[in-house]
Protein backbone atom coordinates (compact mmCIF):
# COMPACT_ATOMS: atom_id res chain seq x y z
CA UNK A 1 0.00 0.00 0.00
CA UNK A 2 1.38 3.50 -0.86
CA UNK A 3 1.74 6.23 1.21
CA UNK A 4 3.12 9.62 1.98
CA UNK A 5 6.29 8.62 2.82
CA UNK A 6 6.49 5.13 0.26
CA UNK A 7 5.54 6.73 -2.96
CA UNK A 8 8.59 8.38 -4.14
CA UNK A 9 11.40 5.21 -4.64
CA UNK A 10 14.42 5.78 -2.36
CA UNK A 11 17.68 6.84 -4.35
CA UNK A 12 19.89 3.54 -4.93
CA UNK A 13 22.19 3.35 -2.28
CA UNK A 14 25.47 4.62 -3.78
CA UNK A 15 23.51 7.91 -4.53
CA UNK A 16 22.01 8.24 -0.94
CA UNK A 17 25.92 8.02 0.42
CA UNK A 18 26.95 10.83 -2.36
CA UNK A 19 24.05 12.59 -1.16
CA UNK A 20 24.57 12.57 2.27
CA UNK A 21 28.03 12.53 2.23
CA UNK A 22 27.92 15.92 0.17
CA UNK A 23 25.63 17.74 2.70
CA UNK A 24 28.02 17.50 5.04
CA UNK A 25 30.40 20.13 3.22
CA UNK A 26 27.84 22.75 3.61
CA UNK A 27 26.22 21.99 7.33
CA UNK A 28 27.47 20.77 10.80
CA UNK A 29 25.33 20.21 13.84
CA UNK A 30 25.63 21.53 17.74
CA UNK A 31 27.66 18.03 19.17
CA UNK A 32 30.25 18.71 16.72
CA UNK A 33 30.53 22.48 17.14
CA UNK A 34 30.66 21.90 21.11
CA UNK A 35 33.30 19.34 20.67
CA UNK A 36 35.31 21.71 18.60
CA UNK A 37 35.22 24.08 20.77
CA UNK A 38 35.94 21.62 23.57
CA UNK A 39 39.01 21.04 21.95
CA UNK A 40 40.26 24.35 21.49
CA UNK A 41 37.80 25.33 18.78
CA UNK A 42 40.55 25.42 16.19
CA UNK A 43 40.29 26.25 12.44
CA UNK A 44 36.92 28.02 12.12
CA UNK A 45 35.05 30.76 13.54
CA UNK A 46 31.62 30.57 15.18
CA UNK A 47 29.29 33.50 14.18
CA UNK A 48 26.00 34.04 15.60
CA UNK A 49 23.88 36.25 13.16
CA UNK A 50 21.25 36.86 15.35
CA UNK A 51 20.34 39.96 16.39
CA UNK A 52 22.95 41.96 19.36
CA UNK A 53 19.70 41.82 21.60
CA UNK A 54 19.07 37.71 21.10
CA UNK A 55 23.11 37.34 21.72
CA UNK A 56 23.07 38.93 24.43
CA UNK A 57 20.06 37.18 26.15
CA UNK A 58 21.94 33.72 25.31
CA UNK A 59 24.65 32.27 22.86
CA UNK A 60 27.05 29.79 21.91
CA UNK A 61 30.15 30.40 24.27
CA UNK A 62 32.85 31.02 22.31
CA UNK A 63 30.80 32.47 19.14
CA UNK A 64 31.20 36.39 17.33
CA UNK A 65 28.10 37.78 17.37
CA UNK A 66 27.42 39.69 13.33
CA UNK A 67 24.37 39.73 12.07
CA UNK A 68 23.12 39.28 8.46
CA UNK A 69 23.46 42.69 7.53
CA UNK A 70 26.89 43.04 9.48
CA UNK A 71 28.60 40.98 7.16
CA UNK A 72 30.77 42.64 4.76
CA UNK A 73 34.00 42.52 3.26
CA UNK A 74 35.76 44.62 5.91
CA UNK A 75 34.04 42.83 9.09
CA UNK A 76 35.11 39.80 7.69
CA UNK A 77 39.05 41.02 7.40
CA UNK A 78 39.93 40.00 10.53
CA UNK A 79 39.85 36.11 10.21
CA UNK A 80 41.80 34.98 7.42
CA UNK A 81 40.33 34.35 3.89
CA UNK A 82 41.06 30.25 4.21
CA UNK A 83 39.11 30.34 7.54
CA UNK A 84 35.88 28.08 7.83
CA UNK A 85 32.85 30.23 8.93
CA UNK A 86 29.78 28.41 10.63
CA UNK A 87 27.24 30.26 11.22
CA UNK A 88 23.93 29.62 12.91
CA UNK A 89 20.46 31.50 14.20
CA UNK A 90 17.86 31.01 16.29
CA UNK A 91 17.08 27.57 14.83
CA UNK A 92 15.13 25.12 12.36
CA UNK A 93 12.49 27.84 12.19
CA UNK A 94 14.75 30.61 11.48
CA UNK A 95 16.33 31.06 7.89
CA UNK A 96 19.46 33.44 9.37
CA UNK A 97 22.23 30.74 9.30
CA UNK A 98 21.46 30.47 5.80
CA UNK A 99 21.30 33.76 4.64
CA UNK A 100 24.32 34.52 6.02
CA UNK A 101 26.29 31.58 4.38
CA UNK A 102 25.12 32.76 1.21
CA UNK A 103 26.53 36.29 2.04
CA UNK A 104 29.52 34.14 2.84
CA UNK A 105 29.60 32.33 0.02
CA UNK A 106 29.06 35.55 -2.17
CA UNK A 107 31.98 37.25 -0.38
CA UNK A 108 34.19 34.08 -1.52
CA UNK A 109 34.51 32.65 2.23
CA UNK A 110 34.49 28.89 3.08
CA UNK A 111 31.14 28.65 5.35
CA UNK A 112 28.52 26.15 6.53
CA UNK A 113 25.81 26.24 8.73
CA UNK A 114 24.77 24.45 12.02
CA UNK A 115 22.12 22.94 11.80
CA UNK A 116 19.70 23.42 14.89
CA UNK A 117 20.87 26.93 16.00
CA UNK A 118 20.66 27.78 19.52
CA UNK A 119 17.54 25.84 19.51
CA UNK A 120 19.35 22.45 18.84
CA UNK A 121 22.13 24.07 21.12
CA UNK A 122 19.73 23.95 24.43
CA UNK A 123 17.87 20.62 23.34
CA UNK A 124 21.38 19.05 23.31
CA UNK A 125 22.21 20.13 26.75
CA UNK A 126 24.98 22.26 26.35
CA UNK A 127 25.19 26.29 27.88
CA UNK A 128 24.49 28.74 26.83
CA UNK A 129 26.88 31.86 27.93
CA UNK A 130 24.91 35.87 28.38
CA UNK A 131 26.12 38.82 27.76
CA UNK A 132 28.26 40.90 25.09
CA UNK A 133 31.23 38.52 23.78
Amino acid sequence: MSNAVTAVKAAPSMQAKEHFQSSLTFETDCWDVNDALSAGGTGFVLLDVRSLTAFNLGHVPGAINLPVGKLIKSKLAQWPADILIVTYCAGPHCNGATKGAIKLAELGRPCKIMLGGITGWIDEGFSLAKGAQ
